[in-house]
């Protein structure tokens, strides 16, 4: 059981971290989310894992991109839920050979929630 526990360790370890990084898009500021990002970083490379060290660095690099959320506080979240309507759309229909039609389903993806015929 122990020897399980301390392959797993590593695991266990990437999980709790991976939750705490959550925590950064709950903060009431951009100050205090550096602050949770800078922790958040010096935890990850003190780690030991190989992995979570190169993320780390990863990420660090890209901090100011992740904290610009807090200066513009949008998601690509529907943009991307759109793309995939549309690519499935594409699949289901395995390629449109009218361009305009194809232009039309596209425009009614968001004034239907059914599935368009034709």
């Amino acid at each position: 059981m122990l020897a399980a526990l301390n392959l797993n360790a590593p695991l266990a370890l990437a999980y709790y971290l991976k939750e705490d990084l959550r925590q950064i898009w709950t903060q009431p500021n951009k100050r205090t989310a550096r602050r949770v990002l800078r922790d958040w970083l010096a935890r990850a490379r003190a780690s030991g894992v190989r992995m979570l060290i190169q993320f780390a660095d990863t990420l660090e690099e890209h901090q100011e991109g992740v904290l610009a959320y807090y200066d513009y506080p949008i998601s690509t979240g529907p943009l991307e839920g759109t793309n995939t309507k549309i690519q499935a759309m594409k699949r289901q229909a395995y390629g449109f050979r009218d361009r305009e039609f194809f232009k039309l389903k596209i425009l009614g993806i968001h004034e239907t929630k059914h599935a368009l015929v034709g």
